[in-house]
């Protein structure tokens, strides 16, 4: 493959494991809003790790026009074994949930390795002809672990396996996991089409020193 792919995979895979990194931080990947009830707003985030519950509340001046809003938010680790109940009603959900913040961890490493390989890959001509089967493989696993941990959430959504889930709204976090795997899957399928086509001799993808295979 010619140093030109390898750059633009490098770069691509960069923005789709810059996604991947903010979607872990962000602690909005389900959203529940209640209704306003005396002035009052509970809003519930919940992140792959965290839980961060927003209340806001709104008063009237005294000429019943102006109008002051007090917040307050407090956020801790999630679930929890004990509050969220993890070992009695919900150990199912606790572990499913856990499990897709390991997995998009682990999405973030295999993503560091895949770019790792690329750097070692444009060392040599050599090289270069043979590492983007590695380099493929890796950034399908990348989305694959990323596709993991949004199958989880989005049945949570669905299932409404946690209590309020089933009232939830994707978040920020959700958008970002799913343009991350989403564009790690075109990366794949464009990494293998390149290699393919660089295997077969074609210059576009093998560049000025195309090659081809000996013998039938």
């Amino acid at each position: 493959m010619r140093k030109i792919s390898y750059v633009i995979t490098f770069v691509a895979l960069v923005f789709s494991l810059i996604f991947t990194v903010v979607s872990l931080v962000r602690t909005d990947w389900l959203v529940v809003k209640t209704p306003e009830i005396l002035h009052t707003q509970v809003t519930v985030r919940y992140g792959l790790t965290t839980r961060c519950e927003l209340t806001r509340i709104s008063v009237l001046g005294d000429d019943d026009k102006s109008k002051f809003e007090y917040s307050k938010e407090n956020c801790r680790p999630f679930p929890k074994r004990v509050e969220d109940q993890c070992e009695d009603r919900y150990p199912g959900f606790c572990a499913a949930w856990n499990s897709a913040g390991y997995a998009v961890e682990l999405s973030i490493g295999v993503a560091v390795l895949a770019l790792f390989s690329i750097f070692i890959g444009l060392s040599t001509g050599s090289r270069r002809r043979r590492i983007w089967k590695a380099v493929a493989g890796l950034v399908a696993l990348h989305a694959a672990l990323q596709i993991v941990a949004f199958s989880i959430v989005t049945d949570t959504m669905r299932t409404g396996a946690f209590p309020n889930l089933e009232d939830s709204k994707p978040g920020v976090g959700y958008i970002l996991n799913t343009l991350g795997w989403i564009f790690a899957v075109f990366i794949t399928t464009g990494v293998v089409v390149t290699g393919i086509a660089a295997a077969h001799g074609y210059k576009w993808a093998a560049g000025n020193r195309a090659y081809r295979r000996i013998g039938p």
